[in-house]
């Protein structure tokens, strides 16, 4: 479903991502684990046509994320670190806007405001203005618009970042569902996303990938998640 081939990002002087080349099989979610700085968002960008690469390709279903961005755009649905919201707008006004900017019918749109607001439990604040809602209820908001279209995929930026632990399980719990029907890359730095969600982990570092395994395989060659980690960043092997 996703295929990235020797993708390199520098600006100026500083290379942010160096040679980077890695695929994700349909169905199947992936966690893209770095430290802060490693080059972990500027891939994500890459994916969803927010920036280009200085060399390298990337293509989602077959088609280029440069040369076919429209189209890709319709195919994937992306929650970056800082979730886009509008605070002065309700929740369902703020989706509303969201379902006409993605080009869907008015009649598609009733079923798909519905199934969302189901689906990522907002109807106990569907009419509340977004700046009143807790991060955890603004998380919620995000991973709607990012699934309001029904995307074949989902790049998900540090998901769970400053939530407090039940609004973490809330976020994960929404992920497994979309796992059932959807590719999904996670991006995060925090160990434990990649232990309850996913099963492959790519982990990069200063830009370039330095592993690329299923996570038990991973764990099972350094003696755990988190000594494989260390070991990977740090230089070691």
């Amino acid at each position: 479903m996703i295929e990235v081939e020797r993708l390199t990002k520098h600006y100026g002087s500083f290379v942010a991502l160096d040679d980077v080349t890695f695929s994700v099989p349909k169905g199947e979610i992936l966690a893209f684990l770095g430290p802060n700085g490693a080059g972990k968002s500027t891939t994500m960008k890459i994916l969803t046509g927010y920036i280009s690469p200085n060399a390298g390709r990337a293509t989602i279903g077959g088609l280029d994320v440069v040369e076919h961005s429209v189209q890709i755009r319709h195919r994937i649905g992306y929650l970056p670190e800082t979730t886009p919201l509008y605070y002065d707008m309700q929740v369902d006004e703020f989706l509303r806007f969201v379902a006409r900017l993605r080009g869907l019918s008015r009649a598609e749109r009733g079923g798909r405001l519905g199934w969302v607001a189901e689906i990522c439990h907002l109807e106990g604040f569907w009419k509340k203005p977004i700046g009143v809602l807790s991060r955890g209820q603004k998380q919620r908001v995000g991973f709607a618009q990012a699934i309001l279209h029904d995307p074949d995929v989902l790049i998900l930026d540090e998901p769970t970042a400053g939530l407090d632990p039940n609004q973490i399980l809330d976020v994960r719990g929404l992920i497994r569902q979309f796992a059932e029907s959807k590719t999904i890359i996670l991006s995060t730095h925090i160990l434990q996303e990649v232990e309850a969600l996913c099963d492959h982990v790519i982990v990069i570092h200063e830009g370039r990938i330095v592993a690329d395994d299923r996570r038990d395989a991973l764990s099972g060659l350094h003696g755990g998640l988190e000594q494989a980690f260390h070991a990977l960043t740090q230089g070691g092997t």
